[in-house]
């Protein structure tokens, strides 16, 4: 049960890492800038 929780926590951590290597923070940033924008009326 133990070595399952590790290897979950490693698979997740792995999977994060490659998303900030691919630049995907900045595609979410810009989405979430884009849909508060029209939230409010400017965009």
């Amino acid at each position: 049960m133990q070595i399952a929780r590790v290897l979950c926590l490693l698979a997740g951590g792995a999977l994060v890492v490659t998303g900030i290597l691919a630049g995907d923070p900045a595609a979410v940033l810009q989405k979430a800038i884009r849909i508060c924008m029209e939230c409010v009326g400017i965009g």
